[in-house]
C-alpha cells in the first residue's frame, strides 16, 4: 500500500508543480519580481546564463529540502514530494530550455502536435516584452486552441 501512496504523491505533486509554474510565472514573475525574470524576455546581456535562472534554483532548494527532511525525520512523504517537484523541474528543463528555447542544440527535429502547440503558446507569451498584458503562463498544459492550428 505504501508505493501505491509514494506513486500517488509523486504524480500529484509533478502535476500542482504545473500549476505551481503557471502562478509563479503569472503573478511573481510578471509581478514584484519582473526584474528577475525580465531578462528571459529582453536579452540584454551577453551571458548564457540568466537572472530568471533564479527561479530555478528556488525549486531545486525547494525540492532538497524536502528530500533532506524525509531522510532526517519520520515525514517520509516528504522524498515522493521533494522528487515529484525535482521530476517536474527536469521536465521544465527539458522543454523549456532546451526544446524550446534552444539553450542546448537537441530535439530540433521534434515536431509533433504536442511539440508544435506548446512552441507556438510560448511564442505567443514572449510575443509580449513587457510584463504586462501576458498570456500562455502554462509549460506543459497549455490551452487547446495552440494545438489546433
Amino acid at each position: 500500500m505504501q508505493i501505491a501512496l509514494w506513486i500517488l504523491i509523486f504524480l500529484s505533486t509533478f502535476c500542482i508543480m504545473e500549476f505551481m509554474a503557471w502562478f509563479t510565472h503569472k503573478y511573481v514573475m510578471h509581478g514584484f519580481l519582473w526584474s528577475l525574470h525580465k531578462d528571459h524576455h529582453r536579452k540584454d546581456h551577453d551571458s548564457w546564463f540568466e537572472r530568471n535562472d533564479a527561479f530555478f534554483i528556488f525549486y531545486a532548494v525547494m525540492s532538497m529540502s524536502f528530500i533532506m527532511i524525509a531522510g532526517e525525520s519520520s515525514f517520509w512523504y516528504g522524498y515522493p514530494i521533494g522528487f515529484g517537484i525535482m521530476a517536474y523541474g527536469a521536465t521544465y528543463f527539458m522543454v523549456h530550455d532546451i526544446f524550446i528555447h534552444q539553450r542546448f542544440k537537441w530535439f530540433r527535429n521534434a515536431n509533433n502536435w504536442y511539440a508544435r502547440g506548446v512552441r507556438r503558446a510560448h511564442k505567443i507569451h514572449h510575443k509580449h516584452l513587457g510584463k504586462e498584458e501576458g498570456e500562455c503562463f502554462g509549460m506543459l498544459w497549455v490551452p487547446f486552441k495552440y494545438f489546433k492550428q
